[in-house]
C-alpha cells in the first residue's frame, strides 16, 4: 500500500459538505458502483431523519467508520467522502487490506445542521464561533453509551447512540474509527494501543501535509501518553478516577453523560482510533523551547481566563433567566457547559497546584495551549450564548432584556474574536490536508491490525 501516493491523490476541498450534499453524494456512489456498494437504514436521528449505513464489499475483517461523533466536527465526513470512493475505485487496495468497510457519514445529522452556517466560510475563528454548536454531554452521541462503574450508572443512550450500539453488536469490528476533530492547535491521536512502527507513522503522516503535531497540553491532564501526541483512548472510568483522586466526593455527580463508543466496542476486542485535527494552527503549537513561565502558572492563568469568560456569560444569563421561554439543544449546551466548566476547573486547579509535573518551566507550546488555545475555546461558548438568545427572539420572545443581552453577546464576540485573532499568527488549514491525515492514519492502522492477526 503506497500511502504517499494515496496522500497525493486527495483533491482540494474548498468547503465542507452539508448533510443534504453528503446524502446526494451517497446516492451517486451507490449508482456508480452497484456491485460493490450497498446502503441500508439502520436507525433514526431524534428528528426522525434516517441514519444510513454504507457497506463496501471486501475481505473478512470488518471496519466501521463513522463521522460527526460531535456535530461541530465535519472533517470526518469529508474523509468518508474520499475514502469510500477510493476504496471502490482501487480494487488492489481493497484486496490488500482485506476488510469489508462500513460507514455512517454523519451520526448526528440534527446537530451538524446547526453548524452548517460556517461550512462554506469565511474560515476565521470568529465566524466559526458565530455559527458553532456542540451539544451538552448528555446530548452527545459519542458519550452516551451505557456504563456501570462504581457510583456512575448511565443507561439512557440517545437514538443515534443506540444505532451505533446495534451496528457494533452486529459487526464486532476489528477497527472502530470514530472521526473526531478539534478546533485549534495541532494533530494528536487517541488509540487503543499500537507499536513503535505505527506510532512513527502517526508522527510522520502530518508532515506530508505540512501539519504539526500538537505537543502542548493534552486535551485532559490525565491522558496517558503512548508516544508524542498519541494518547490512550479516553474513557469515562478514567475520568471518574481522576475526579475522585482530586477531591470530588462522588464523581458521578459531575459526569453528566455515559461511556464512549470505544468503551462499548471493547467487549468485542475492537481497536479504536481517533485522529484529532484542528481547523487552525499557529507556529507555537509544537514549539518545545522553554519559556520563563512555570507550567503550573500557565495552567492557572488559563483557568482564570476561562473563569472570566464564564462569569461574563453567567451575568448575561442572570439578566434574562426569568424571560427565557424555550429549551433547545443550544440552550441545554450553554447551561451544561457553564456548570461542567466550573466543576472541572476546581479539580484542575487543585491538580495543577499540587502535581509535581507542573512544577517546571512550561514549553512555548504549553503556554500557547493554556493562554491562547483556552481563549479560542471559550469564544465558542460565547457564540452559543448569542445563538441561544437569537433563538428566543426568532421564536417571538419580545423581552427587551433578551434583546439587550443578545446584542451584548454579539458585540463581545466580535470584540474578543478580533482580539484573539490579533494575538494569533493563525492559518486556516486546507481541508485536503486534514482529510489526508485521517485517511492515511486510518489506512495505516487497518494494515497494522491486519498484520497483527496473522
Amino acid at each position: 500500500m503506497d500511502l504517499r501516493k494515496i496522500a497525493a491523490s486527495i483533491p482540494d476541498y474548498p468547503y465542507f459538505l452539508t448533510i443534504d450534499e453528503l446524502n446526494a453524494s451517497t446516492r451517486r456512489l451507490a449508482a456508480d458502483f452497484p456491485e460493490l456498494v450497498s446502503t441500508r437504514v439502520v436507525g433514526q436521528a431524534r428528528s426522525g431523519e434516517p441514519i444510513e449505513l454504507i457497506t463496501i464489499k471486501g475481505g473478512p475483517l470488518q471496519a466501521f467508520v463513522f463521522g460527526g461523533p460531535h456535530p461541530n466536527e465535519p472533517i470526518g465526513t469529508m474523509t468518508i467522502e474520499f475514502l469510500t470512493r477510493q476504496l471502490c475505485e482501487d480494487a488492489d487496495l481493497r484486496a490488500e487490506l482485506g476488510y469489508t468497510w462500513h460507514f455512517i457519514k454523519c451520526i448526528d445529522s440534527d446537530g451538524m445542521r446547526l453548524n452548517e452556517g460556517w461550512f462554506k466560510g469565511p474560515f476565521t475563528p470568529t465566524n466559526y464561533a458565530r455559527h458553532f454548536f456542540r451539544p451538552a454531554p448528555f446530548d452527545q452521541v459519542e458519550w452516551t453509551f451505557p456504563i456501570d462503574y462504581k457510583t456512575l450508572h448511565f443507561n439512557q443512550p440517545l437514538p443515534e447512540t443506540q444505532t451505533l450500539m446495534n451496528v457494533i453488536d452486529e459487526l464486532k469490528p476489528a477497527l472502530l474509527y470514530s472521526l473526531h476533530n478539534a478546533g485549534f492547535g495541532g494533530v494528536y491521536y487517541y488509540a487503543t494501543g499500537g507499536d513503535e512502527n505505527l506510532f512513527q507513522q502517526f508522527s510522520e503522516i502530518p508532515t506530508w501535509f505540512d501539519l504539526a503535531l500538537d505537543l502542548g497540553e493534552p486535551e485532559v491532564s490525565y491522558a496517558e501518553k503512548l508516544a508524542p501526541a498519541v494518547y490512550k483512548w479516553l474513557s469515562s472510568s478514567t475520568t471518574y478516577d481522576y475526579l475522585a483522586q482530586n477531591g470530588v466526593e462522588d464523581p458521578a455527580t459531575v459526569i453528566s453523560g455515559g461511556a464512549s463508543s470505544g468503551e462499548y466496542a471493547a467487549q468485542y476486542g475492537s481497536y479504536t482510533l481517533v485522529v484529532e485535527l484542528p481547523y487552525y494552527d499557529d507556529p507555537r503549537v509544537n514549539d518545545q523551547s522553554l519559556s520563563t513561565t512555570l507550567r503550573r502558572d500557565a495552567i492557572l492563568q488559563g483557568l482564570d481566563l476561562a473563569e472570566e469568560f464564564d462569569q461574563w456569560i453567567n451575568q448575561q444569563l442572570a439578566l434574562v433567566r426569568a424571560d427565557l421561554r424555550q429549551e433547545t439543544l443550544i440552550s441545554r449546551a450553554v447551561i451544561s457547559f457553564l456548570s461542567m466548566g466550573k466543576d472541572y476547573r476546581e479539580v484542575e486547579r487543585k491538580w495543577a497546584q499540587s502535581a509535581e509535573e507542573t512544577n517546571r518551566p512550561a514549553t512555548q507550546a504549553e503556554v500557547f495551549s493554556n493562554l491562547l488555545g483556552n481563549r479560542f475555546y471559550r469564544l465558542l461558548l460565547l457564540g452559543m450564548l448569542a445563538r441561544m438568545l437569537d433563538d428566543e427572539i426568532s421564536s417571538g420572545n419580545t423581552s427587551e432584556n433578551i434583546r439587550n443581552s443578545r446584542d451584548a453577546a454579539r458585540s463581545y464576540l466580535i470584540e474578543q474574536g478580533a482580539a484573539l485573532e490579533g494575538d494569533l499568527n493563525y492559518r486556516a488549514l486546507p481541508i485536503r490536508s486534514l482529510v489526508g491525515v485521517q485517511v492515511c492514519a486510518g489506512l495505516a492502522t487497518a494494515a497494522y491490525l491486519r498484520d497483527s492477526q496473522k
